[in-house]
């Protein structure tokens, strides 16, 4: 499929989405998240990829947020629908096998500080201005930022940013713990891609331990042991344990196949 909105290509193991509406600091209108879910899609069921990076065309934008002209003409009805299919977006992005790595080159508010916090890792440029600004043109976040962000940072730094509607520069936000780390601009995709090939090299594991964090983090504590239990067991049944273990064993590089 070809896309309108972003750009879609692979890089070895590494799928990377590039959000290109660059003229609009790369504003996701209902298109873009039909692309942008599509995309995902094809990043998951490609047996290739291990590892899925997103980022923005440009220098100026990561996803400076929704399309104010789509939401201007938004029902109360719309917004309840498009919220949901929202979070089912984003939902299948974190319950994929895939590592997701959000390399954020600019700005980063609303939906696209949404879209950031759902991978599970975040690289900033030290341009990078982080925000949940809705609050700014009366409304609130409406794909799972009301939640996510509490969860990363904390409730109260996370409702003043949400009350407030303030920006993080690339050191707050890596204060705060919404970022993993700050790198220099030009370096961004170097940087990431570095990251995420190590990520690609690695054991089976690695995706178990992905869904093993996606499936306890809604569990109460004792559940989410016992889940936890039942998914450590999964990594035995792995090619790649018993290649790391004799690796190790015979003190050579394991050669780990994702099996």
């Amino acid at each position: 499929m070809s896309f309108k909105n972003l750009i879609f290509e692979k890089d070895g193991s590494v799928g990377i989405i590039r959000i290109n509406r660059p003229e609009v600091r790369n504003v996701f209108n209902w298109e873009t998240w039909m692309e942008f879910e599509e995309a995902l899609k094809q990043l998951h069921q490609d047996s290739e990829l291990r590892v899925g990076v997103i980022t923005g065309t440009g220098d100026e934008a990561f996803i400076a947020g929704a399309d104010l002209h789509m939401l201007k003409v938004r029902t109360p009805e719309m917004a309840v629908e498009a919220s949901k299919k929202a979070n089912q977006i984003l939902l299948f992005m974190e319950s994929m096998d895939e590592v997701m790595i959000a390399a954020i080159n600019g700005w980063a508010l609303g939906g696209g500080c949404e879209i950031a916090m759902a991978c599970d890792l975040r690289i900033a440029s030290e341009k990078a201005k982080i925000g949940q600004t809705e609050v700014r043109v009366g409304i609130m976040p409406g794909y799972g930022g009301n939640v996510r962000l509490m969860r990363l940072i904390g409730p109260g730094r996370a409702k003043e940013m949400i009350y407030t509607g303030k920006i993080l520069n690339a050191e707050e936000a890596e204060r705060v713990g919404l970022v993993n780390r700050i790198v220099p601009h030009e370096r961004l995709m170097e940087e990431t891609m570095a990251l995420a090939r190590e990520i690609a090299k690695g054991p089976a594991s690695i995706h178990i331990a992905k869904q093993a964090m996606f499936q306890i983090s809604k569990l109460p504590f004792l559940e989410a042991l016992e889940k936890d239990s039942e998914l450590y067991g999964d990594v035995y049944k792995t090619e790649d344990f018993k290649e790391g273990v004799n690796a190790f064993l015979e003190k050579r590089k394991p050669n780990f196949r994702n099996q």
